[in-house]
């Protein structure tokens, strides 16, 4: 079998339920968003040690599970386990733990694999956002939408441990910068 179906040069595609949609549906603007997100995630696991580079593969592989239910959605083996966001949870939970999160702005790319998961974590809010209209127009598994949102909680907390066992702890100094620079702008008025 071809790669190729030609089906697409007319701007259509299938779903898995055979049911033929434009490429503009929200679905597949949803699963465009995912099948990135997991793109960013392997981008990102090349430079993560264990266990966080098997905890990415095991997420890649749940995000396939969500991407099988949101082109299938009647069939019930695609549900994901909600074990799998108290998995999250907990690892966020054991992350937090391991080094002193600074809760100020932060400066995004503090190192390469940071950076990395940082760019897979706005690209989660996204499925996060796409997910939310899926659901307003077609519903969806609200579990695997809980999923999504805890993975960029997940992200976020494993960018800013990769941050900090780099050494790049410079939150201080840009809130510092970017309060001072509010209030010059302030004064200027």
């Amino acid at each position: 079998m071809k790669i190729y179906t030609k089906q697409g040069d007319g701007g259509k595609t299938s779903l898995m339920n055979s049911v033929t949609v434009s490429k503009s549906d929200d679905r597949i603007e949803l699963l465009g968003t995912i099948d990135e997100l997991s793109s960013h995630l392997g981008l990102a696991k090349v430079l993560c040690e264990e266990p966080l580079r098997s905890q990415i593969s095991h997420i890649q592989k749940n995000l396939m599970q969500v991407m099988a239910k949101i082109a299938d959605p009647r069939n019930l083996s695609y549900n994901l386990d909600p074990a799998e966001t108290a998995a999250l949870e907990e690892s966020i939970d054991a992350m937090e733990q391991s080094f002193p999160r600074v809760k100020d702005f932060v400066l995004y790319g503090g190192c390469e694999q940071s950076a990395r998961l940082d760019v897979a974590r706005a690209v989660a809010r996204r499925a996060e956002r796409r997910f939310r209209k899926v659901d307003q127009n077609y519903g969806c598994d609200s579990k695997a939408m809980q999923y999504i949102n805890r993975l960029a909680d997940f992200l976020y907390v494993a960018a800013r441990q990769a941050d900090y066992l780099a050494g790049h702890t410079q939150e201080g100094a840009i809130r510092d910068e970017v309060v001072k620079n509010i209030l010059k702008e302030r004064d200027r008025k």
